[in-house]
C-alpha cells in the first residue's frame, strides 16, 4: 500500500498501515513472530491484561534522515525499560535483541508510511506486551502477546516550540466530578485521563503533578517529564522514583553535558519555579514543549518568553532532533538503521 497522506499536516492519531508484528509466548518461549495485516487482536475474556493489568507499552520513533535512510532513535533503551516493567508485573520478558529486531522488521514492512525528511513527521512505534491467557484467580498469565504497531504522526502539540500552559490540581477532589483525592500518574495513564480532560476543559494543555505526600516537590507533567533551566544555565530535572525514566530526558541530559551545561537530577520544590529561566515538558512525542505558565489555584507562575521558546531549550531541541534526522553527527551511536 502506498499512502496518500498530507505529510506536513499529520496529526497525532492512529493511521492504518500495512501491518503490525506479533509474537506469542507459551511453554516458556517466544515464537518467531509474524507480520499481521489486520489491526485486530482476538483475546480470551478472562485474559490477565483485562482483569489484572498485565499490560505494558513503549513509545519510540523512526525517522527518514537527511541521507534518505530510515533510522530508529535509541530502541535499545525502550527494550531495556520494557524488560524492567515486565519483571515488575511478572510478565514474560522480551529479550532486547528480539525487541530491536521486531521494531526493525515492522518499520521495514511499513517504510512507505515513514514521513519524508523535512516534513516534520515521523513514524511512531508502539510496542505492546500483554497477558492473554485466562486467569480468574490472581496470578500471572501463562501466555503473552508482544506486538509492535506503527503509525505516521506529526507533532503531539501543534505549533512546534510554541509554549503551552499547565495546571496543578490541589483541589482535584473538589474540581473533578469523580475525583477521590490527590491523583498522580503511577505506571498507568488511565488514572490521569480525568485530570487531563479537566485540564483541557479549563484551557490548559497539560497538568503538572506534585509529590503525593507533601504536595511540595515537582514530579512530572501528565504526558512528559519536567525539565528546567536555571538563570545561570543549569539543567535541572526532578529526582523521584514515582516518575517515568524518560529516554528523551536522558538524551537531553547527555547533550546538555556535552554542550558544557551542569546537569542536576534532584528534588525540585514548586516554590523554585519562579526562579527558573525556562521550563519544558520532554518526551518521545514532543522532545521538548516549552511551558511558559503554570497555574496552581490563585497562584500563576510565568517563566520564559511569552510567545516563543527560550534560547537554551531551543538549542537542546535542535541538537537532539538534528541527531534524529541526521542533521547532526550521532556521536553517541543512538540511531539504528532499518
Amino acid at each position: 500500500m502506498i499512502p496518500k497522506l498530507d505529510w506536513e499536516n499529520l496529526g497525532f492519531s492512529y493511521v492504518r498501515t500495512n501491518c503490525h508484528i506479533q509474537y506469542i509466548w507459551r511453554d516458556g518461549r517466544w515464537d518467531e513472530g509474524k507480520l499481521v495485516s489486520e489491526p485486530f487482536l482476538s483475546m480470551h475474556i478472562a485474559a490477565t491484561s483485562l482483569h489484572y493489568g498485565q499490560a505494558a507499552f513503549e513509545g519510540l520513533k523512526a525517522f527518514t534522515c537527511k541521507d534518505g535512510e530510515i533510522r530508529l532513535f535509541r530502541p535499545d533503551m525502550n527494550g531495556r525499560r520494557l524488560g524492567t516493567t515486565a519483571r515488575r508485573i511478572c510478565m514474560a520478558e522480551v529479550p532486547e535483541a528480539m525487541f530491536t529486531d521486531a521494531v526493525k522488521r515492522v518499520v521495514a514492512a511499513n517504510r512507505d508510511f515513514v514521513p519524508p525528511y523535512g516534513s516534520g513527521g515521523s513514524l511512531y512505534v508502539r510496542p505492546l506486551l500483554i497477558g492473554t491467557s485466562a486467569q480468574i484467580g490472581i496470578g500471572p498469565a501463562q501466555e503473552y502477546v508482544f506486538l509492535v504497531l506503527v503509525t505516521p504522526v506529526g507533532a503531539y502539540y501543534k505549533g512546534g516550540l510554541k509554549p503551552v500552559r499547565a495546571v496543578v490540581f490541589d483541589d482535584y477532589d473538589r474540581a473533578a466530578p469523580h475525583g477521590t483525592g490527590h491523583v498522580k500518574v503511577a505506571g498507568n495513564y488511565a488514572v490521569s485521563l480525568e485530570p487531563h480532560l479537566l485540564a483541557h476543559h479549563r484551557g490548559f494543555s497539560v497538568e503538572l503533578y506534585l509529590d503525593a505526600k507533601e504536595h511540595k516537590y515537582v514530579e512530572e507533567f501528565g504526558t512528559s517529564n519536567f525539565i528546567g533551566i536555571t538563570k545561570d544555565g543549569r539543567y535541572v530535572t526532578p529526582q523521584s522514583h514515582s516518575i517515568l525514566p524518560s529516554i528523551t530526558n536522558d538524551s537531553l541530559q547527555q547533550v546538555a553535558r556535552d554542550l558544557g551545561m551542569a546537569v542536576e537530577v534532584r528534588p525540585i520544590t514548586f516554590d523554585e519555579l519562579p526562579d527558573l529561566a525556562e521550563i519544558a515538558a520532554c518526551g518521545t512525542a514532543v522532545v521538548i514543549t516549552p511551558v511558559n505558565e503554570i497555574v496552581r489555584g490563585d497562584r500563576v507562575v510565568r517563566v520564559g518568553p511569552a510567545e516563543g521558546c527560550g534560547p537554551t531549550l531551543e538549542k537542546l531541541y535542535r541538537h537532539v532532533t538534528g541527531i534524529q534526522v541526521g542533521e547532526q553527527p550521532d556521536t553517541y551511536g543512538w540511531c539504528v538503521k532499518v
